[in-house]
């Protein structure tokens, strides 16, 4: 079984009037600006959580990470985010409804609809349970 992560490679080139420009070459719609007194990975993070939860509510397909190239570095998408990933993709993957998942829950498809809602706080057990559904494991890394 293959791993997934959900850490892109970004570019942080310096701008002409000063700070970063960010961008992603997995995710081309990632682009952004940090000042240079932001934490430009915290931006870097909250440009692809917005893609990546974008691709989602459009029913698109999820990119996969490729390996860091000089200049850039590997920023993961926020927690929440990566589960909702995962689940949005293991449902795509298994071409398993959210009335489907529901049912083997033992939910009502409300809760399904929250757990792939990127505004909704959703508790990460409750998403690793819906996974466990469609014969997927969540494991935490910690770098």
């Amino acid at each position: 079984m293959t791993m997934r992560t959900y850490e892109y490679p970004v570019l942080f080139t310096p701008a002409e009037e000063g700070g970063w420009v960010l961008t992603c070459r997995d995710v081309p719609e990632a682009i952004s600006q940090a000042d240079a007194h932001e934490d430009r990975e915290e931006v870097a993070a909250g440009c692809l959580q917005a893609a990546i939860e974008s691709r989602m509510q459009d029913g698109e397909d999820l990119p996969r990470a490729s390996r860091v190239r000089a200049g850039e570095l590997k920023v993961a998408l926020p927690i929440d985010t990566a589960a909702k990933a995962a689940l949005y993709e293991a449902m795509r993957e298994a071409q398993i409804s959210k009335s489907d998942l529901a049912r083997r829950l033992g939910v009502d498809e409300k809760e399904v609809r929250r757990m792939l809602d990127p505004g909704h706080p959703s508790k990460i057990p409750r998403i690793a349970q819906a996974l466990k559904v469609l014969g997927k494991r969540v494991q935490l890394g910690v770098v």
